[in-house]
């Protein structure tokens, strides 16, 4: 006889108390400050200047929800292993996306405009923030700072897997577009101590890049450009690798970076995407949010290659990369 299942109920999926909770915990470091010790609501919120009552109400939903725990004899509030996720040195790492002073959550904050998103197809970001994301990074170096950290958690596990699950030894020099603070490029570069490279960003990511390098002892192999991947790109190099570049847009800009690419490339250069794919490693959360953060787009391995068809590439392969993304390999149309 079969069980019948519970419907799940609607009002709990559109809840938004228990994630703005969350976040407000991430956000005033509750988890940190507790400690496994506990404290009590007086201390924390003398220590993050909010309001006790305020404060002693918070706690007690993040008590209900099981993120932390209320010692009743001593009054003291603890972090529960749940709520210990929240923490900065927690192996998750999902801080950052939480904190809504970081760049990851201060994004999802935008979401509250999704409606305008479904409207109008602009991203809400710059509704809501009054520039896109990209100018907001520009403005306040603690953004990007923080959106380069979020990068690196992304790829803390995958970044060896893509080191090791791809064909690098072809392409004795790379040039990572939009590499970021080159944590991609290190770990290929040390996977591979015969290949060279150089990650192209902006300032002051570069610079980051540059600190790593030398940190890492790559600096005699790895090196760095500073400029945009609208510009012209450095010529010459065997390939030129776009890591979770193309989904941050829509397919104007997409068709723009992959054509400078092109032509770097041309006659005999590579042209690497790595990516999460729709519906293998890209979710329709994930879509969601690069529509209402950026105005981009997650992809099917056919929608890329249609894409980079029509900037002058023919994809050469395609496979698995990593647990969540895909590598395909474009080749410089014939005809160019």
């Amino acid at each position: 006889m079969d069980v019948p299942t519970a419907t799940p109920s609607i009002r709990a999926m559109a809840d938004l108390a228990t994630p703005m909770a969350i976040r407000v915990a991430a956000t005033l470091s509750l988890v940190e400050r507790a400690g496994s010790a506990g404290a009590t609501v007086e201390r924390l919120a003398a220590e993050t200047g909010t309001s006790a009552p305020a404060l002693h109400r918070l706690l007690d939903h993040l008590v209900t929800i099981g993120v932390f725990d209320r010692d009743r004899q001593s009054g003291r509030y603890r972090p529960t292993i749940v709520g210990a996720q929240l923490g900065a040195d927690a192996p998750e790492g999902v801080k950052p996306l939480l904190d809504i002073n970081c760049a990851g959550g201060r994004a999802d904050l935008a979401f509250v405009d999704l409606l305008g998103t479904i409207v109008t197809g602009a991203p809400a970001y710059p509704h809501r923030y009054g520039r896109d994301f990209w100018a907001d990074l520009d403005a306040s170096p603690e953004l990007r700072r923080s959106f380069d950290a979020q990068m690196n958690w992304r790829f803390r596990v995958q970044a060896s897997q893509i080191a090791e699950g791809f064909d690098w030894t072809r392409f004795p020099s790379i040039v990572d577009v939009g590499g970021g603070d080159g944590f991609v490029l290190a770990a290929i570069l040390h996977a591979h101590p015969e290949l060279r490279g150089r990650v192209l960003d902006l300032a002051p990511t570069t610079t980051a890049a540059a600190d790593r390098f030398a940190a890492a002892g790559l600096d005699d192999r790895a090196g760095t450009v500073t400029g945009s991947f609208f510009d012209p790109l450095p010529a010459g190099a065997d390939a030129y690798l776009l890591s979770d570049i193309l989904h941050d847009w829509d397919d104007d800009h997409a068709r723009t970076i992959l054509t400078g690419c092109r032509r770097a490339a041309a006659p005999h250069g590579t042209v690497v995407v790595i990516e999460p794919i729709r519906g293998q490693g890209a979710g329709t959360d994930m879509d969601l949010f690069m529509l209402m953060c950026f105005g981009g787009r997650e992809r099917t391995v056919d929608e890329l290659t249609t894409l980079a068809a029509g900037c002058g590439l023919r994809l050469d392969r395609s496979g698995p990369v990593s647990d969540e993304r895909t590598a395909l390999e474009f080749r410089v149309a014939p005809h160019d």
